[in-house]
C-alpha cells in the first residue's frame, strides 16, 4: 500500500508538472519573454524544482525500489527532507502567493495540483507510510543546502536577467537589504519545519528498540 501511494503521487505530480509546463510555454502569464526565456523561468520556480524532486522520488520508491535511487530516495531522511521542502511550498503559496493572483481554467487546475493536492498528499504519505527511524536533530541544518543553492542561483540569474521568479526576493522592486532578509526568513523557517518533522518522526518512529532505549535512558 506504501508504494501504491507514493506511486498514485508520482502520477499525479508528473501530469500536473506536464501540464504547467505546457501552460508556461503556450500561455505564459508574462508573454513577453521568448520561448527559451520562458523554459528557463519555468524550471526557475522553487514549486517546480520541488514537485519535480517529489515525482522523482516516489517514482523511484514505487517503481523502481531496488536501483539506486529507488534506494536512496527511500532513506527516511530522505523523505523527511522531500516532506520538509514540499511543506514549504504549501505554506509560502498560501501565505504570501496565494491572494496576488487569481488562476483560471487549466492554469488554476495545475496551480492547486502542485500547491495545494501534491503537498498534502505528500505530507499524509511521509505520516502514514514513510519511516521515521535514525531522523536526528541535525538533519534540518543539512536540509537547507537545496535552499540555499536555489536562493544562490535566484539571485545570480536575477543580477543578469533582472528577473526574479517571487516578489518578496525581487531586487529589482525590494533591494537587496529586504530580498535577502526575506531570504533569511524563509530559511528560518526552513529549520523550524524540518525541527518539527523531527519531532514528528521520533514521536512516530517504528523503531521498537530506538523507543525502549529512550525510555530506558
Amino acid at each position: 500500500m506504501s508504494r501504491i501511494f507514493a506511486g498514485a503521487i508520482a502520477v499525479v505530480g508528473w501530469l500536473s508538472l506536464i501540464l504547467q509546463f505546457v501552460l508556461a510555454m503556450i500561455n505564459p502569464i508574462e508573454p513577453e519573454p521568448g520561448a527559451a526565456e520562458r523554459f528557463v523561468r519555468f524550471f526557475s520556480y522553487f514549486t517546480v524544482l520541488t514537485n519535480i524532486i517529489v515525482a522523482a522520488t516516489t517514482t523511484a520508491i514505487a517503481f523502481f525500489p531496488a536501483a539506486k535511487l529507488g534506494r536512496f530516495a527511500s532513506r527516511p531522511t530522505v523523505r523527511c527532507a522531500v516532506a520538509v521542502y514540499i511543506s514549504i511550498v504549501g505554506l509560502v503559496y498560501s501565505l504570501f502567493l496565494r491572494s496576488v493572483w487569481d488562476p483560471q481554467g487549466w492554469q488554476s487546475v495545475a496551480d492547486h495540483a502542485l500547491h495545494d493536492a501534491i503537498p498534502l498528499a505528500y505530507v499524509l504519505y511521509w505520516l502514514t507510510s514513510a519511516p521515521k527511524d535514525g531522523i536526528s536533530w541535525i538533519e534540518p541544518l543539512k536540509w537547507l543546502v537545496y535552499p540555499l543553492t536555489y536562493m544562490a542561483y535566484s539571485f545570480a540569474r536575477g543580477a543578469v536577467a533582472m528577473w526574479y521568479p517571487y516578489w518578496f526576493v525581487d531586487v529589482t522592486q525590494l533591494g537587496y537589504s529586504t530580498a535577502l532578509t526575506n531570504s533569511a526568513l524563509v530559511l528560518t523557517a526552513f529549520v523550524v519545519v524540518g525541527a518539527v518533522y523531527v519531532v514528528l518522526a521520533k514521536l512516530l518512529r517504528s523503531d521498537p528498540a530506538g523507543r525502549s532505549g529512550a525510555q530506558s535512558a
